[in-house]
């Protein structure tokens, strides 16, 4: 606690308050609420209640929101970006983006233990060709890059990151092995 408390007296991120979208969109087509709803999601924002999205305050966050109030603006709804500090409630409002940045990583956990089980399929199966090899690669990739966006938007330290951390060096070394076993494979085939 005491690292993100630092942090805001610094003049981090934390210290900046925090920017909310209000606003509208037309009902019809309902594709534009849920492109909207996809959007904020994507950003890490959280839903203060109904069309009021919040994100800690920063470049990145404005020039997103901003993009996104364009967006909304050209699908003629209504959308003010405000830049605002909370004066009663800021430990609820913390709590919710918290809670929203443990689920994202839970989320990522709940993946990982997903390709520690295709990894052991392919034992269980004595499959070790190249092919599966790069799929499996390829997946990890994906895994590392969904957690490098939702630490990108963690500012304020969620608890679930260090786990999510360990579940990506378990596959990390699980695929190691994995590759390992591959070129044995294929070296003897030859």
């Amino acid at each position: 606690m005491t690292d993100r408390r630092d942090k805001a007296d610094a003049g981090g991120e934390e210290a900046g308050g925090w920017l909310l979208l209000i606003y509208r969109v037309p009902p019809e087509p309902t594709r534009l609420r849920s492109t909207v709803w996809r959007r904020i999601k994507s950003l890490g924002a959280i839903y203060l209640q109904n069309s009021v999205a919040a994100l800690p305050a920063g470049p990145a966050a404005e020039r997103s929101l901003r993009k996104l109030r364009r967006e909304i603006l050209d699908m003629s709804g209504t959308a003010v970006l405000l830049s605002c500090a909370v004066l009663a409630g800021e430990t609820e409002v913390r709590n919710a983006f918290q809670t929203a940045r443990d689920d994202e990583y839970e989320e990522i956990v709940d993946k990982c233990e997903d390709f520690l089980r295709q990894v052991q399929k392919e034992y269980d199966e004595n499959h070790f060709t190249y092919a599966e090899l790069e799929e499996n690669e390829v997946d990890l990739v994906k895994l590392r890059n969904w957690f490098a966006k939702v630490t990108d938007r963690d500012v304020f330290g969620a608890d679930g990151r260090a786990a999510t951390e360990q579940a990506l060096d378990a596959c990390e070394q699980s695929l190691e092995a994995y590759a390992a076993r591959v070129y044995a494979e294929e070296g003897e085939g030859q």
